[in-house]
C-alpha cells in the first residue's frame, strides 16, 4: 500500500509537523545567543522558497485564489504575534535577537491552531492540497516576519547593505 493512501498518513504528517515545530523552537532559542546579521535574517525564507518545487507534482496543485488567501492569512494574521514579540538589542557592538518569554508559547499556539485548521480544511480538499495551502500560509508568515526583522536590523545598523 502506498503511504499517501494509508490511513496513517495524516497521523505521520502531524507527528512530522510537531517535530519540525519543536526543532524550530529549539533553534530559535539557541539563535538568541548569537549575533544577528542580514544573512541569518534572509536565509530562512530563501531556504523555504525551495519548497515551491512541490508544485511540480500535479497532486499538489491548488487554485490560485486559495494560494492567495493562504498567503494573505499567513502575512496578516499568523505573522503578527511573531512580529510583536521580536526585538533586537545591542550588546558589545553586536545586535542580538532578544529572547521573548512568549516566543515558544506563540510558536506552540500557532502549531495548535494550524493543526486544528488542518483537520477542518482536510475534510474538503486532499491531504496533499492541504499541505500546499499550509505551506503557502507558513511562507507568507515567515516572509513578513523576516522582512520586519530585516527592516529593524537595517534601522539599527544604519545600513541598507546586504553584504553582511
Amino acid at each position: 500500500m502506498n503511504l499517501l493512501h494509508s490511513p496513517y498518513f495524516p497521523v505521520v504528517m502531524t507527528i512530522v509537523g510537531i517535530l519540525m515545530a519543536v526543532s524550530a523552537i529549539v533553534i530559535r532559542l539557541k539563535a538568541s545567543h548569537r549575533p544577528v546579521n542580514i544573512k541569518k535574517i534572509i536565509m530562512p525564507p530563501v531556504g523555504m522558497a525551495t519548497g515551491f518545487a512541490m508544485f511540480i507534482a500535479p497532486e499538489m496543485h491548488i487554485p490560485l485564489l486559495w494560494a492567495l488567501i493562504a498567503f494573505l492569512v499567513g502575512w496578516f494574521v499568523f505573522s503578527y504575534p511573531l512580529i510583536r514579540t521580536t526585538h533586537f538589542e545591542v550588546e558589545e557592538g553586536h545586535i542580538y535577537a532578544k529572547r521573548s518569554p512568549q516566543f515558544a508559547f506563540i510558536l506552540i499556539g500557532l502549531l495548535v491552531i494550524r493543526l486544528l485548521l488542518h483537520g477542518v480544511v482536510e475534510q474538503y480538499i486532499s491531504v496533499l492540497q492541504t499541505g500546499s495551502v499550509f505551506f503557502i500560509l507558513a511562507f507568507g508568515m515567515i516572509l513578513r516576519w523576516r522582512l520586519f526583522m530585516l527592516r529593524k536590523f537595517t534601522e539599527m545598523t544604519g545600513t541598507a547593505s546586504y553584504s553582511q
